[in-house]
C-alpha cells in the first residue's frame, strides 16, 4: 500500500492523460483489494492534486458499482474525514452532483429508498454532512432525469431530505428546488424564479450552484423572459469563470432565444473549443453532442433569420412599387378628369357661342359681351373642377 501512495507523491507531471492513467489503475487496485483510500486531500484541484483525482476516481467506481444512498452516505463519512474544511463543501457538491448524472438510470424505488434513508438516519444521527450528501445524491439522478415533479416532492417532503434540516437553506437546495420549480407544471415561475433569486443571491453561492441555477433556466417550461433571464445570467457567469465551456454552452442558449444567433454563434463556438480541456474526466462525447446539436440550432436560426429579413425586404419593395402604381394610376385618372372637364367646356363654348353670334336680334355689341361671360363662366367651371380634383387627391398623394 505505501508503495502505491508513494508512486502518487511522485506524480508531478503536467499531462493529464498520464495522471488520469496513473490515478485510475491506483483506485481499480485499491477498490479490488477492498480497501478505502487513507490518504488526506488537501486541495480542490480536480485537474493537478493526484490524491484527490484517485480519490475521484476510487468513489467513482464505488458509485458504478452501487448506485445507491448508502455508498453516498459512506462517501460522505469518507470526506468528512479525509478532505481539508476550507475545500470540503466544493468536494462534496461536485461529487455529489457528478456521482448522480453517471449513475442517473439507476433511481432508486420508493420502497429502496425509504428503508435506505431509515437506516442512514439512524446510523448517522447528528451528522448533517451525511444526510445532506447523499440527499444532495439522490436529488441530483432526478435532475440529471429531468423528473422535475418528483425532485420537487423529494425536496419539500421526503425523510432524506428533511432531516438535513438547517442545510436545507444552503443555496445548492435551494437551486434544485428552482431546478424542481421551473420544469414543474404544478409550480409557478414566478414562484421558480424567488428560489432562483434567492440562491443565486446568496452570499455563499458556488461554481456548482451557478450551474444548477443555469441548468434550471435553461430546461423551464418555456416563458417570455427566459432567453433574457438565461443570457443575463450567463454572462455574468463566464465572466466569473470564463474557461468554463457549460457556461458559454448556456449563454448560447440564451442568445439563441432572444433572436441574437450571431452573438450565440460565437458563444457556442467558444464552448466547442473549450470543451476538450475537461480531457476525459467529464462525459465528453455526450457534452460535444449537445453542444453540436445547439450550434445546428443557432445556424437554423441564422438562415431562418436571412430568408425572413429577404421576405420582408421583398414584400416592402412589392408595397413600394404597388403604392408608386396606385400613386400613378390616381394621377392618371384626375388628369384625364381635367382634360375632360377643359374639353367639355371648350364644346360647350363651340356649340353655344354660335346661338349669341347668329340668333336673335341683340345688338353686336351685346352679343361680344353675352360670348364673354358664356366663355368665362364655363372657363371658372373647369377650373373649379380642375382645383377641386386635385384639392381632393392631394392628401392621397401624400399618403
Amino acid at each position: 500500500m505505501d508503495e502505491i501512495y508513494a508512486e502518487l507523491r511522485r506524480l508531478t507531471t503536467t499531462d493529464s492523460r498520464e495522471l488520469d492513467r496513473v490515478c485510475e489503475r491506483v483506485a481499480s487496485e485499491l477498490l479490488e483489494q477492498g480497501i478505502e483510500p487513507n490518504f488526506s486531500v488537501e486541495s480542490a484541484d480536480f485537474g493537478r492534486d493526484p490524491f484527490l483525482i484517485c480519490a475521484d476516481r476510487y468513489w467513482r467506481l464505488r458509485f458504478l458499482a452501487a448506485p445507491t444512498v448508502t455508498t453516498a452516505a459512506k462517501c460522505a463519512r469518507w470526506l468528512h474525514q479525509r478532505t481539508a474544511i476550507e475545500h470540503r463543501g466544493e468536494i462534496a457538491e461536485r461529487w455529489a452532483l457528478g456521482y448522480s448524472f453517471i449513475t442517473r438510470d439507476t433511481l432508486e424505488s420508493r420502497d429502496e429508498l425509504s428503508d435506505a434513508t431509515a437506516q442512514l438516519i439512524e446510523q448517522s444521527a447528528g451528522a448533517a454532512d451525511v444526510i445532506f450528501f447523499a440527499a444532495l445524491y439522490h436529488a441530483g439522478k432526478l435532475r440529471a432525469d429531468f423528473s422535475f415533479e418528483e425532485l420537487r416532492i423529494f425536496l419539500e417532503s421526503s425523510s432524506l431530505a428533511l432531516t438535513a434540516g438547517l442545510r436545507r437553506d444552503e443555496p445548492i437546495f435551494v437551486a434544485l428546488e428552482a431546478f424542481a420549480a421551473f420544469g414543474s407544471r404544478n409550480a409557478t415561475t414566478e414562484h421558480a424564479i424567488e428560489l432562483f433569486d434567492r440562491a443565486w443571491n446568496h452570499p455563499a453561492r458556488t461554481r456548482h450552484v451557478v450551474d444548477v441555477c443555469l441548468n434550471a433556466l435553461w430546461a423551464a417550461v418555456p416563458f417570455p423572459e427566459q432567453g433574457a433571464l438565461l443570457g443575463d445570467r450567463a454572462k455574468v457567469a463566464v465572466e466569473l469563470y470564463p474557461g468554463d465551456h457549460i457556461f458559454y454552452f448556456r449563454l448560447a442558449t440564451g442568445q439563441r432565444l432572444s433572436d441574437e444567433h450571431r452573438a450565440a454563434l460565437d458563444s457556442i463556438d467558444t464552448a466547442l473549443r473549450l470543451l476538450p480541456a475537461t480531457g476525459n474526466r467529464g462525459s465528453h462525447k455526450l457534452l460535444q453532442e449537445q453542444y453540436i446539436r445547439e450550434r445546428g440550432l443557432i445556424v437554423d436560426g441564422i438562415q431562418r433569420a436571412t430568408w425572413t429579413l429577404e421576405h420582408e425586404r421583398q414584400q416592402e419593395a412589392s408595397k413600394a412599387a404597388l403604392a408608386e402604381l396606385r400613386k400613378s394610376a390616381n394621377k392618371n385618372v384626375v388628369r384625364a378628369m381635367e382634360l375632360v372637364t377643359v374639353f367639355a367646356a371648350v364644346i360647350a363654348f363651340a356649340f353655344g357661342s354660335p346661338q349669341f353670334v347668329i340668333n336673335g336680334s341683340i345688338k353686336l355689341h351685346d352679343r361680344i359681351w353675352l360670348l364673354l361671360a358664356f366663355g368665362w363662366s364655363l372657363t371658372v367651371f373647369a377650373f373649379i373642377i380642375v382645383f377641386g380634383t386635385w384639392a381632393i387627391t392631394r392628401d392621397r398623394d401624400k399618403r
